[in-house]
């Protein structure tokens, strides 16, 4: 199987299940998301959002997951019954993410993008302190002293 260059490509090499699942969240990441531009990345569905990732979907073959996405304590209740790790909550296309739960997690997503964004643009550059190198002898090629 090609590796796909597109998302569209991705959704065409799963089953139909599983693609009308991620097709589906699709959607309602891009509702929630306008701005993201998608892409493959990882050998996933990805989401980017002003150059940086957002977030990834995809399918196993046993589950659909979405990747990227941290479960926070405001999720946890919304989330019983989902498996999760870190930064992964896998489901299944019979039992989906609830729409109101996809736009949770994409909003926490692009806030905690912004707020990285923002503490690197107002945090102070380091200089590196360090010992001021040494002047090396040249090597001359092919001679010995």
């Amino acid at each position: 199987m090609a590796k796909p260059a597109t998302i569209d490509e991705y959704l065409s090499q799963l089953p139909d299940d599983q693609r009308r699942a991620l097709s589906k969240l699709r959607a309602q990441i891009k509702a929630c998301a306008p701005k993201a531009e998608e892409y493959i990345g990882y050998g996933l569905a990805g989401f980017k959002l002003d150059g940086r990732p957002l977030i990834y979907i995809g399918a196993a073959k046993n589950h659909c997951a979405i990747y990227g996405a941290r479960a926070d304590a405001t999720l946890t209740d919304r989330l019983e019954g989902y498996k999760q790790s870190k930064g992964t909550i896998q489901f299944t296309p019979e039992k989906p993410i609830p729409a109101a739960t996809v736009k949770l997690i994409v909003k926490a997503r692009i806030e905690a993008l912004q707020q990285r964004t923002a503490a690197k643009k107002t945090a102070p550059t380091k200089k590196k302190a360090g010992k001021a190198k040494e002047s090396r002898p040249a090597k001359t090629a092919g001679k010995k002293a």
